[in-house]
């Protein structure tokens, strides 16, 4: 039964694919052109594999921004990745601390979005069929991530300006969100963090970014306190 939940896992994760081929493709093209060579590129996507902070860090970089407000901002944009884990903890909390180790380095939004969607509309599947079903959602995203980085890494300078790579970035994002946004906490956390972005796009070196998402994440824990307390009254 765990064999069919990582088929699964990695079937139902799948259509992501056409999302994350060009996605990756794109951050290896935009590292090679910051500077960044073939191993420095492919050692980022492996070690940080968060597509989002990296495009963040590698953005502030640029802008000669100092390395500590790089790894702040990049930082900032991947909290998201905790509350990603707090949610997860109901289906997978029971694995063993290097299982749940593994799942933590290879958590991304996608396989997030597909796995914790699947948990709620299949109560019945058991604890390790989750668990199965969580690295089958992985398996369908992380290897084209590392192999795709690569592939633009090498290729990225050789494609013409026409066949451009950056609606995947948008597109992604737009697809892994609009589903999530099943409540009012999400809705709320969602407007502030579109808000706060923009009012705060002045700041310098992107750090409009690092205010969002902190306060993105409060206002939807509080609006849940409200709401969990106005059931209770």
């Amino acid at each position: 039964m765990t064999a069919r939940s990582f088929y699964e896992g990695a079937r139902d994760c799948a259509p992501f694919m056409i999302i994350v081929i060009p996605f990756s493709m794109l951050f290896g093209v935009v590292a090679r052109e910051a500077g960044l060579d073939i191993l420095q590129t492919v050692s980022m996507a492996v070690l940080v594999i968060a597509g989002a902070s990296q495009f963040t860090a590698l953005a502030l970089l640029q802008d000669n921004a100092p390395v500590v407000v790089a790894l702040i901002g990049g930082l900032a944009v991947n909290l998201r990745m905790a509350m990603y884990s707090a949610a997860l903890v109901p289906y997978l909390g029971h694995a063993r601390l290097s299982t749940r180790a593994l799942m933590a380095y290879l958590m991304v939004d996608q396989s997030f979005a597909v796995a914790v969607r699947a948990y709620e509309e299949r109560p019945q599947m058991t604890a390790p069929q989750r668990v199965a079903y969580y690295f089958g959602c992985m398996a369908a995203i992380c290897p084209l991530w590392y192999g795709c980085t690569f592939l633009g890494a090498v290729i990225g300078e050789a494609l013409p300006e026409a066949l451009s790579l950056d609606f995947a970035v948008p597109v992604c994002f737009i697809a892994l969100l609009a589903p999530l946004l099943r409540s009012g906490p999400h809705i709320v956390a969602a407007f502030v963090s579109a808000v706060t972005a923009l009012a705060f796009a002045w700041l310098p070196w992107k750090l409009g970014l690092v205010i969002a998402a902190p306060a993105a994440m409060v206002a939807g824990a509080q609006c849940e306190l409200w709401l969990a307390r106005r059931r209770a009254a």
